[in-house]
């Protein structure tokens, strides 16, 4: 049993490299329709990452909570889940 959430970023605005803070997460792309097949990401021992599909840079960053991201607004919500 998973004992965490993992988040789910998007890219819809199209930032070049938003800084998140955790190192293993979810991106959706942008936000549907427009959005990509949800893949998890694992920075492992890095603090970068690069998204396969959208290209999107993800950027560890300690000093942010797992659901903030740095520009702000790139959490991903399941509208459809609340």
């Amino acid at each position: 049993m998973a004992d965490h959430i993992v988040p789910h970023f998007h890219n819809s605005t199209g930032a070049r490299a938003i800084a998140i803070g955790v190192k293993e997460f979810m991106c959706v792309g942008a936000l549907a329709p427009f959005d990509h097949p949800h893949v998890f990401l694992d920075m492992g021992d890095s603090d970068e990452k690069v998204c396969p599909y959208c290209s999107t840079l993800y950027r560890h960053r300690a000093d942010l909570d797992a659901t903030e991201t740095d520009p702000p607004g790139h959490l991903y919500r399941d509208l459809a889940a609340a």
